[in-house]
């Protein structure tokens, strides 16, 4: 495996379904197909000198569209080497259309051919081409991704929903809650990035150099390029969930705004699920939550007894990986020098890389929720060890009742001392109240002051 990038070594295997849709060859075929869908549109103009397709050369377009690994290699030849009397086109969108050319050349299509390509220019192609491929990536791999993740932690919160457990604040004691309600936390706030994420559209332009339809109009003047534009984009959405649309108005390069709004929303999730993933290594140390063992597996290569939580220090790597692209490429798509600048060609072909990485994480946190399970004896322990927890309870029930001063009572008793059961006991029994309060009190119990936690953990707020 000897690459530069572990996306493309190490980690290969499980990222192959991103790969199929979002890799350099899923671009390329993404390309070859736009240019056949333009080149299959105009007829539909009823231009001079351009007739319509019949059945059989529809069914000979729709073949050349196929690509096999031959295919591929002949796109890179023209791009790179250069092929038979064609020297090397050193620009990938030419090589596109001369690669068409050359498969199609001794066809019925062959009268045709110079109207591949027509009145483009490259960035009207690439534009349509990664629209389509973020689309293709965000709607059949990262949120199907996001979707396991998101039932899974419904699944954990309503399986721990009495889960009692003691609930830190500036890591210190607080009050009872349980860990199925503190999954819900994460499930809720995912569910909502989510929502948004599934009303996402990614834009692109198709309006030729400079963004006018010079070409287009100078050729045609009479048709509305525009409406046309409109029409040919809309043709790609007639199975798609995550939509592409046309910017009304463009330089040479799309504004990308879209793009800033669907990486921002995918760096939101990579944002919440950090959180979860160190929420997560802190129960793990602690010992509330515990990992199952695999036969056979190595934990560490010199303390043989260490199971780690290995898969929640990957993601949390991964997850920090995917955000610090996903900000470079919302900050610096948008933004092109006057009618284009280059800049921006290289960067984009680094938007697989991002949505690679969050894939890993997205990933591995699932493998790690598999693995883990909710020590409720440990959990119990520590929260039997902490009987100062109830002081939040007996103040508030002590202001309820109209007794003066509760709060600073409680918080003279309990701040910075350690305090007992017993010891809680016999200061409930010296405070000047009625007897059927104290009873109140001593009847308080940390396992049950835990609120409304375990409805809201099934998932019932209202």
């Amino acid at each position: 495996m000897n690459t530069l990038c572990p996306l493309d070594g190490r980690y290969k295997e499980r990222l192959a379904p991103l790969l199929s849709v979002m890799g350099e060859n899923a671009f390329t075929l993404n390309r070859v197909r736009v240019e056949c869908a333009w080149w299959a549109h105009l007829p539909t103009l009823k231009l001079p000198h351009f007739k319509g397709f019949s059945a059989k050369e529809q069914q000979l377009l729709t073949r050349v569209q196929n690509l096999q690994e031959s295919d591929f290699q002949l796109l890179r030849d023209l791009e790179f080497k250069g092929y038979q009397h064609i020297p090397a086109t050193k620009h990938d969108v030419k090589a596109v259309e001369y690669f068409l050319k050359l498969k199609l050349k001794n066809t019925p299509l062959a009268d045709r051919l110079e109207f591949l390509h027509f009145a483009l220019t490259s960035e009207d192609v690439n534009s349509v081409a990664y629209a389509l491929l973020l689309s293709d990536g965000l709607e059949k791999v990262l949120l199907p991704a996001l979707i396991a993740l998101q039932k899974a932690l419904a699944k954990l919160a309503r399986k721990e929903a009495r889960g009692v457990m003691l609930a830190r604040t500036h890591g210190q004691p607080a009050v009872p809650t349980t860990f199925g309600k503190e999954m819900r936390v994460f499930e809720v706030r995912l569910a909502r990035q989510i929502a948004q994420l599934k009303k996402q559209q990614i834009s692109c332009k198709f309006s030729g150099a400079v963004g006018n339809f010079n070409a287009h109009a100078v050729a045609f003047p009479r048709v509305n390029w525009p409406r046309e534009a409109q029409k040919f984009i809309n043709k790609f959405n007639e199975s798609r969930a995550v939509k592409i649309y046309l910017s009304p108005v463009s330089t040479q390069v799309d504004n990308r705004d879209s793009y800033a709004e669907l990486f921002d929303n995918l760096r939101r999730i990579n944002t919440i699920l950090l959180d979860f993933c160190r929420d997560m290594w802190q129960y793990i140390s602690s010992g509330k939550v515990v990992q199952k063992t695999k036969a056979g597996e190595v934990g560490s290569s010199t303390m043989p007894q260490k199971v780690n939580p290995i898969d929640f220090e990957n993601a949390e790597g991964n997850l920090q990986l995917a955000s610090a692209l996903f900000t470079l490429l919302s900050q610096k798509l948008p933004v092109s020098r006057l009618q284009r600048d280059l800049s921006d060609s290289t960067t984009l072909r680094n938007m697989p890389v991002s949505f690679g990485y969050a894939l890993l994480a997205y990933g591995s946190i699932l493998k790690g929720l598999n693995k883990i399970a909710f020590d409720k004896r440990a959990a119990r322990e520590e929260l039997s060890a902490h009987p100062e927890v109830l002081a939040e309870a007996l103040q508030t029930i002590l202001r309820a009742n109209g007794v003066a001063h509760p709060y600073e009572t409680l918080r003279d008793f309990t701040r910075g001392k350690k305090i007992t059961a017993p010891l809680l006991c016999n200061f409930i029994n010296t405070l000047q109240i009625d007897q059927h309060l104290k009873e109140r009190l001593q009847e308080l119990s940390v396992e049950d002051y835990i609120g409304l936690a375990v409805l809201l953990a099934e998932g019932k707020y209202d």
